[in-house]
């Protein structure tokens, strides 16, 4: 746990160019995503998370740029904020971003982060 994830990579000149601005780790957590105009609910887990975003493992996918409601949990605690579907991949899980980080929750991400980089 705390290792960096490498996924996707530019460094054999692959498809993905690295475009990160803060690095990304690997935590395993369960999400629930809400999209609220329809009230369309996904459970997943999510497999990385940075101060900016993660990345949502599920088998249903919704539209790039989807707005959501976003709530992580785990066993030390629960992380909630606004966010938006930035890219898909569909059959396998979502990009999302956070968006209007309220700052009681950014502490809590915070600490999360910091815990993964130790």
């Amino acid at each position: 746990m705390g290792a960096f994830s490498d996924t996707p990579t530019n460094e054999t000149g692959g498809p993905y160019p690295d475009k990160r601005e803060v690095p990304r780790f690997c935590l395993i957590a369960t999400v629930q995503l809400r999209e609220p105009i329809s009230d369309t609910r996904i459970p997943g887990r999510i497999s990385e998370l940075s101060r900016k975003g993660c990345y949502v493992d599920v088998l249903i996918t919704l539209p790039e740029g989807t707005p959501l409601e976003v709530r992580i949990s785990r066993d030390q605690g629960v992380f909630q904020c606004a966010g938006k579907i930035i890219y898909v991949q569909p059959g396998m899980g979502m990009g999302v971003a956070f968006a209007d980080i309220p700052a009681d929750q950014l502490t809590i991400l915070d600490s999360w982060l910091t815990e993964l980089s130790s």
